[in-house]
């Protein structure tokens, strides 16, 4: 979390192209988290966080800044359409399953924390489970020569073991048998209760069997770390410690709030399902206590970013309420020619690297020429224009159509390099883009 406003946007900066106005707004907004944890006690129960509302068509990098760093620093996150709850019914019943999910998602994120942490004695576990099935321990009234020999054998197993000697002999382990998993997030923490404890009635004598498997010892030390983090985790303190980073840390991501949102040209027609769904929000994102089978949850120092298109409707057809609670608004831009060359070019780990590397592995080396890169961005931004924008999500449709024919025979190009250069990419685009019906099924 300690990371100033620079460093965050200068981190997504590497990510995604642009939106230097969202990437400075959310870099704010999780900075002001850090600096409250700073402050005495009673004064951060008053500093609540500003929520985000995110303004822009698909495909412009508004889940990903959100997501790039929920993943970055750590931070629980949960995506949610707010379209889906308006499936359930008129008022959009149980909006509270999206902190559920929080709750869950934290509970997994200081699991791998404490794992990380407790690495060490969790291999010295696994070790030792391996030794014994290698060299069984001696009998309580073996001689003192006897012990002293097995020491002896004992540390060459174990030296040879550690320096990967002994990864492919077999060994047998004994592993519980796993029972089949019926959680269910969304249900109501009562009814989820009421259901683990029927599960546990169920699988109470599966659980204690266990079930003997012949392994190699690499094999092994997999199938083992379930059991040493199980043995060595506290699972009460890992509880307690999620249900505080969800409270304090946590990202709720609510998509596509647009199509909640009344719009004004209804002509006074009132959808009450949609008013359902902003109203069943409200608490939420004002500050409540959601119940969870892991303990109560408050919301009211949860960061809650709201995002959609709104090109049917504007923010200010939400319900008021909803909208005093997003008091920070930002627009993303469309991406032009440029942007989306800048995001084939220059990314971390752009498309252009992702299917490099996948051709590699068919021993096939490929090479764009800059200005193919040019002309694939341009053919994305008119596909953009005359279809509808999706943004860079139109990247992945016209490199698939580009590599299509090398990807399919990639097994007769092996030892190849392949340079793709300005006339393929016309080639293979030129007429798609230029035949309006052709590109709406193509593109």
């Amino acid at each position: 979390m300690d990371l100033t406003p620079k460093e965050i946007v200068k981190y997504l900066d590497e990510y995604i192209i642009g939106q230097k106005d969202a990437k400075k707004v959310i870099a704010i907004a999780l900075r002001n988290r850090y600096r409250r944890m700073k402050l005495p006690k009673e004064l951060q129960d008053e500093i609540t966080p500003k929520n985000i509302l995110m303004i822009g068509s698909t495909g412009v990098g508004k889940t990903e800044i959100a997501r790039r760093l929920a993943k970055s620093l750590d931070l629980p996150f949960v995506k949610v359409e707010a379209s889906k709850y308006t499936e359930v019914g008129f008022v959009g019943r149980d909006v509270e399953s999206m902190v559920r999910d929080l709750v869950a998602n934290a509970i997994v994120l200081v699991k791998e924390i404490h794992k990380e942490k407790n690495s060490q004695a969790i291999e010295e576990y696994i070790t030792k489970k391996i030794l014994e099935k290698l060299l069984p321990p001696l009998p309580k009234m073996a001689s003192e020569g006897k012990k002293a020999e097995y020491q002896k054998s004992f540390e060459k197993m174990k030296a040879k073991l550690l320096a990967g000697e002994l990864d492919n002999l077999k060994i047998e382990i004994e592993i519980p048998k796993s029972s089949l998993s019926l959680e269910d997030t969304n249900l109501p923490p009562e009814l989820a209760r009421a259901q683990e404890s029927i599960a546990k009635i169920f699988t109470l004598g599966v659980n204690k069997e266990q079930i003997k498997k012949e392994v190699t010892v690499k094999e092994a030390r997999e199938l083992l770390k379930n059991e040493a983090s199980e043995k060595l985790l506290d699972m009460e303190q890992i509880k307690q410690e999620a249900l505080q980073k969800a409270q304090e840390e946590g990202i709720i991501f609510i998509d596509e709030i647009d199509k909640v949102a009344v719009s004004s040209s209804s002509q006074g027609h009132q959808d009450p399902s949609k008013e359902g769904v902003q109203r069943d929000l409200l608490p939420i994102v004002e500050g409540s206590t959601v119940s969870t089978k892991w303990g109560p949850v408050k919301t009211d120092h949860i960061l809650f970013i709201a995002a959609g298109a709104f090109h049917l409707s504007k923010p200010s057809d939400l319900i008021p309420e909803l909208q005093g609670r997003f008091p920070l608004r930002v627009e993303l831009d469309s991406l032009d020619e440029e942007a989306l060359y800048k995001i084939l070019k220059m990314t971390k780990n752009s498309l252009i690297k992702q299917y490099q590397a996948l051709l590699s592995v068919e021993e096939v080396e490929l090479e764009f020429e800059d200005e193919a890169l040019r002309a694939i961005a341009k053919y994305a931004h008119s596909a953009n224009q005359k279809l509808e924008d999706i943004g860079a999500r139109r990247l992945h449709t016209v490199i698939e159509t580009i590599l299509e024919d090398i990807s399919f025979e990639a097994d007769e190009h092996r030892g190849e390099k392949i340079v793709i250069d300005k006339a393929y990419v016309d080639s293979k685009l030129g007429e798609i883009v230029e035949n309006e019906d052709l590109a709406k099924y193509i593109l």
